[in-house]
């Protein structure tokens, strides 16, 4: 029975989907009872063996059930795609400003005023970068010293002490790398077009966000994209895709 799994193991993931509200999905494994959560990155972790039942639930989101096979225990990776829920009215009715309800006519008779935000009111740290959310909760765990001195008085940072001992200070530095590197990827996705991948790589259009992810999880990604060398990054991808193929049996057109 070599290579067969019959006690739980890790398993992590990510969930993706066309509407990119990844966050705080449910993740059961209905057959332990044992249930995560997604993080704002799609990404998740929980624990699973051969022929465990995995339901992923959002009100977003249609529910899906996988059930863990032992090719899936064997990558220890998991790429799931979600379909949207689409809740659609039957009908529409236009009242306020004597809109008509016809698009074409009434863009000509609303006078729409300029686009107010904080760079056009001219506010302070308007251009600063809004940080993730994995940033401001690693901001509120570990800000400050570990103690103040006011003369002969010493006041200790009880918080930032627990938060480091607990192991949570180091599980929220992995949450902000691993979220920056998700939005690296993103900011690929918008230089190198599906239409590349599918040309050149040779990677079905089905299996770009999985591949993406394969990349991501290579320990040279970062130090490759942080060049902005998009030659060298393109070289990276091709090198990968090569092994993607292989590992996921997919003959190239």
């Amino acid at each position: 029975m070599n290579g067969i799994f019959l006690h739980a193991q890790q398993i992590k993931g990510k969930i993706s989907s066309e509407s990119k509200e990844l966050a705080d999905v449910h993740v059961i494994n209905r057959s332990t009872s044992k249930a995560t959560i997604t993080n704002g990155s799609g990404y998740f972790s929980i624990s699973a063996k051969l022929n465990d039942t995995l339901v992923f639930s959002a009100v977003q989101f249609k529910k899906k059930e996988l059930v863990i096979s032992q090719s899936m225990l064997d990558s220890r990776a998991l790429f799931v795609p979600l379909e949207d829920a689409v809740n659609e009215l039957n009908e529409v009715v236009v009242t306020p400003y004597n809109l008509s309800g016809n698009i074409n006519k009434d863009l000509g008779s609303i006078q729409i005023g300029p686009v107010l935000t904080a760079s056009t009111l001219g506010l302070p740290n308007a251009n600063v970068p809004i940080p993730l959310q994995s940033e401001r909760k690693l901001h509120d765990a570990d800000h400050g010293k570990f103690a103040y001195y006011y003369g002969i008085a010493v006041i200790v940072n009880l918080n930032k002490v627990l938060t480091r001992i607990s192991g949570r200070t180091k599980m929220l530095k992995q949450r902000v790398a691993r979220d920056k590197k998700y939005l690296k990827t993103q900011a690929l996705n918008s230089v190198y077009t599906d239409s590349l991948f599918i040309r050149e790589l040779k990677i079905p259009k089905a299996h770009i966000s999985n591949f993406m992810y394969y990349c991501e999880v290579d320990p040279n990604f970062e130090e490759i994209t942080n060049t902005e060398d998009n030659i060298k990054i393109w070289d990276f991808f091709i090198t990968k895709s090569a092994l993607y193929r292989k590992n996921n049996n997919l003959v190239p057109n």
